[in-house]
Order: structure tokens, then sequence, then C-alpha cells
């Protein structure tokens, strides 16, 4: 089994700063893409930001400029550095990767979609 447990969440005043971290544990043989994704309340979820395991990055581009992911390939980890946080950035993060769980499936190039149960931000004074 593959977990991923995010942090960091909290209440921020507009302007302010957060950072979120996710830690990917379990049966785990390489990952893929890192992400963050949110959902606002009446609100699809949306793709914030992603990370290849080469640290290639792409950004939604509401937030580009004021959110920085990065990840550590050797403690399988995902971070979200976000500032200027705005009232429209408040949602439930969930952190997303694309893990491989045996050496078969990543010879393979299988890799299964896993989630955080989510971490909330809400920004407001």
């Amino acid at each position: 089994q593959v977990q991923l447990v995010e942090s960091g969440g909290g209440l921020v005043q507009p302007g302010g700063s957060l950072r979120l971290s996710c830690a990917a544990s379990g049966s785990i043989f390489g990952i893929n893409d890192m992400g963050w994704y949110r959902q606002a309340p009446g609100k699809q979820r949306e793709l914030v930001a992603t990370i290849t395991s080469g640290g290639r990055t792409n950004y939604v581009d509401s937030v580009k400029g004021r959110f920085t992911i990065s990840r550590d390939n050797a403690k399988n980890t995902v971070s979200l550095q976000m500032d200027s946080l705005k009232p429209e950035d408040t949602a439930i993060y969930y952190c997303n990767a694309d893990i491989y769980t045996s050496y078969y499936r990543r010879n393979q190039g299988v890799a299964g979609a896993y989630w955080g149960r989510g971490t909330q931000v809400a920004v407001s004074s």
C-alpha cells in the first residue's frame, strides 16, 4: 500500500504565506510526476502545480509567480510554497503522485495515481 500525507494547511490573511508538504510512504519503487490540486467549495478540483522527477514544473496561470513547487526525490516528498495568498486561493489542497509499486510495474512503465486526503487552506482577513 501507498500513502500520501499532506501537512501545512491553515488560516492566513491575504498577502500571507503558507507551505504545504506531502510525504509518500509504503511500497514505492519510483515516482514520476508529483503535484498539487485544489478544490474550492462548489467547484471542480483543479490542477495547481506539477513537477516531474527531473524537476520540470508546470503551474496554473492563476498561481504563476506566487506559488513554487519543489520535491525531494530521496525522501519522496513534494512541497508547495504559497506566497501572496489571495482569498480565491481558499480550497482543500490535495497531493498527487504517480507511483510505481513494484519493479515489474516500473519496468513496464505502469504507474498508479495516488492521492492524499487533503489539507484545508483558508485565506481571509
